[in-house]
């Protein structure tokens, strides 16, 4: 018990004074002793009571009613949501982790080519050419030149950084102006991160299979195709991406995945294909072009159009200024100094040469490869560019505008070593048609040096006669054929080189009749023309058909002193990071057609062509040159074939439909296209003889017979004492001596 404050009696317990603030008054004690407010009320409040003391309003019966329903269904719709959400976040994470677990290693996602590709190599081992998507090899985010590593977050996804994969305001954003352009709502602008463009590239983990689609492109297609459903898809296949992969390691994909035009397949193939240098090595003007590309690859390739290339790669370069990846004086140096192709890329010859070389060799190394191949050739860039300009040339200031006349080139060393090919006046896209190997036309008089091989080869001399005079033949089944000569005139008794130098038809008919035409096909064919040749007499004319690849090689028979050739532009095929090669040169000179004199006399007689023949217009100035020209019936095509010491070289002119050409023959324009091809083939080559032999000159002697298909002669030196006895006496009932 407590005491007094005497000590004495119980001590009254301390009670502490209520604090009384400035703002509200202390409570007074009422009589009973209990505190009460200061408005002198001894109630508490109300349970329920507002602060003010006023009542609340009570809800009536209605009104708890609908307020009840609207609980129930709030309480059912919220229940709904949450065991929803719950699914949807279950079967979100189910179908993440099966995705996650299917991912396989970054490395085995580099190359995504079902085939590979063929990258062409000129004798200077000097790339020129490439066939296929090409795959440079793989190249990281972390060895990547940063320009273009900053440059493609800056242009594809600036928040990649940010995210978990998928950019809801980023896909928001592309459906408001997918829908403001009258599109649909994924049609267009996708929004999609970099994360989800890998996951397009993947193909959602779905692989190329050749039953179900029909071409790889049409896979591709698909894959890229928009929709909901496969917007869907993309976002748990960009979470697992995200999860099991670092940020860096998506972007390395993406840099090897992603097609960048002209076959290109990944920046590394990009980088080497458009400027020749490796993805690690590129300026920041580089990087901001090939990141331009990812937008649209053919459209904003280079080798397409450049300015419009380089407007895109500005648009590039201010996207990574404004975000800090470049300063201002960096920026202006890229918009100062752009981007500028290879030397390679920017000349885009030897497309024609490289189609024709894929041809030559085994499609399963080369259309159907599944490896990286590579292929040397026999191209000189200095001639095939040569080549290129003396027709561009010919054709902007010898014919007028609008003329849709074609031609093609072909230039050869003489063991058939194809130098440079020109397949069609513009440079076309690959596998487009090649005028000068697929194009079989009627040869016209560029098919008779091998008539009057056949007479050389049986012994007889340029300088032996024919008569230039009216003659007929009477064909078994046709009738009588009477040829005609270009001028429709006779010029009486000629030589075998004044007959050629003046392309006269008769001559030429005579000879061929005189020496069989049976041996005059063999000796064509013997130098490489392998199309069927006409059984009848028009045959010396031109009247079979061939191409301008073979006709050329077989004039290189002739200067390489009568052996065949066979064409060739493959010298070396193997497998990339392979040392030892698959296949080898397929061409080159072959066996003996003519004798090397009987060569070495038509050289002879077909320098008389150039000097005062049809054929002056190719006349070079500096060094001897022999070849033919050549115009078909109502002049659909018109051919020069020639040499010189060092090269062959062959034109053909004519229109892809048959039209007849107006006012052109083998000795106009196709003569004064090789003037000018070879007079840039030849700069820096010292003139050299060419390899002939001049014939001693014969006074014109008496005819022995006057049939008018006589060829009239001299005896001949030629040793006649191994020939057969029945060829011997054919050539004695001819009066051949």
């Amino acid at each position: 018990m407590a005491v007094s404050g005497n000590g004495r009696g119980p001590r009254a317990p301390l009670v502490a004074d209520r604090r009384v603030t400035a703002s509200r008054p202390a409570a007074s004690r009422g009589p009973s002793g209990t505190r009460s407010g200061g408005t002198g009320g001894g109630k508490p409040p109300r349970r329920g009571a507002s602060p003010s003391g006023r009542q609340p309003r009570r809800r009536g019966p209605i009104g708890r009613f609908v307020f009840g329903i609207l609980g129930f269904f709030w309480r059912i719709i919220w229940g709904l949501t949450k065991t929803v959400g719950f699914i949807s976040a279950t079967i979100l994470a189910a179908v993440v982790f099966y995705f996650y677990a299917q991912l396989p290693p970054v490395t085995d996602l580099a190359d995504a080519r079902s085939r590979g590709s063929v990258t062409f190599l000129d004798h200077e081992n000097k790339v020129f050419a490439w066939r296929g998507e090409t795959f440079g090899g793989m190249i990281t985010a972390e060895t990547v030149s940063p320009f273009l590593h900053d440059a493609v977050v800056a242009t594809e996804d600036r928040r990649f950084y940010r995210h978990l994969g998928i950019s809801p305001r980023g896909i928001a954003s592309a459906i408001r102006i997918n829908l403001a352009e009258g599109r649909g709502p994924f049609e267009g602008n996708g929004g999609s991160t970099i994360t989800q463009q890998v996951a397009k590239l993947l193909c959602l983990g779905v692989p190329y299979d050749q039953t179900q689609w029909k071409s790889e492109a049409e896979y591709e297609a698909d894959c890229r195709r928009g929709s909901m459903w496969r917007k869907i898809k993309e976002v748990p296949y960009s979470i697992a991406m995200e999860l099991k992969y670092s940020k860096e390691e998506i972007l390395t994909i993406y840099f090897n995945r992603a097609y960048l035009g002209a076959g290109a397949r990944g920046f590394e193939a990009a980088a080497q294909r458009y400027f020749g240098k490796s993805a690690n090595q590129v300026n920041a003007a580089e990087a901001a072009m090939l990141a331009g590309l990812l937008k649209a690859p053919s459209y904003f390739a280079p080798t397409n159009n450049m300015d419009r290339a380089r407007a895109r790669a500005n648009v590039i370069i201010g996207l990574m200024e404004e975000q800090g990846y470049l300063t201002a004086e960096q920026a202006n140096d890229a918009r100062t100094n752009p981007a500028r192709l290879s030397e390679a890329a920017a000349s885009r010859s030897g497309g024609f040469f490289a189609d024709w070389v894929m041809e030559t060799a085994p499609a399963f190394l080369t259309t159907q490869t599944t490896e990286d191949v590579i292929i040397r050739t026999t191209l000189d860039q200095r001639l095939q560019k040569a080549s290129e300009e003396a027709l561009a040339y010919v054709f902007e200031t010898k014919i007028k505008q609008g003329s849709n006349a074609q031609a093609a080139i072909v230039v050869m060393s003489a063991d058939g070593a194809v130098r440079a090919m020109v397949g069609g006046r513009k440079i076309e896209a690959a596998g487009s048609f090649n005028r000068a190997t697929q194009a079989l036309r009627q040869t016209g008089s560029a098919f008779k040096p091998f008539v009057y091989a056949a007479a050389l080869d049986f012994g007889w001399s340029p300088e032996d006669y024919v008569e230039d005079t009216p003659y007929t033949i009477n064909i078994p089944g046709s009738g009588p054929w009477t040829p005609k000569n270009y001028d429709e005139e006779f010029k009486g008794l000629i030589t075998l080189t004044q007959a050629l130098a003046e392309s006269r038809n008769i001559p030429a008919v005579k000879v061929s009749e005189a020496v069989g035409r049976e041996r005059v096909r063999e000796i064509a064919a013997g130098f490489g023309i392998r199309s069927d040749l006409a059984a009848g007499p028009a045959l010396a004319l031109g009247a079979s058909e061939s191409t301008l690849l073979e006709m050329t090689g077989a004039y290189a028979g002739i200067l390489n002193g009568g052996s065949a050739v066979t064409p060739y532009g493959l010298v070396e095929l193997r497998l990339q990071g392979e040392e030892e090669p698959l296949i080898g040169a397929a061409g080159g000179m072959g066996e003996r057609v003519i004798p090397e004199q009987a060569a070495r006399y038509l050289t002879y007689m077909m320098t008389k062509v150039i000097e005062n023949g049809t054929g002056g217009r190719a006349r070079l100035d500096d060094r001897q040159a022999a070849g033919k020209t050549g115009t078909t019936q109502a002049a659909r095509d018109a051919w020069f074939v020639g040499y010189t010491a060092d090269y062959v070289a062959g034109v053909w002119m004519g229109y892809d439909d048959n039209t007849p050409l107006t006012g052109v023959t083998g000795g106009g324009l196709p003569a004064e296209i090789w003037h000018e091809v070879m007079v840039r083939v030849h700069e820096g080559v010292a003139p050299k003889p060419l390899p002939m032999d001049i014939p001693e000159p014969r006074s014109p002697p008496q005819p022995q017979y006057q049939d008018p298909g006589q060829v009239a002669q001299q005896p001949s030196t030629r040793d006649r004492s191994q020939e057969d006895p029945v060829e011997s006496l054919l050539k004695d009932l001819l009066g051949i001596y």
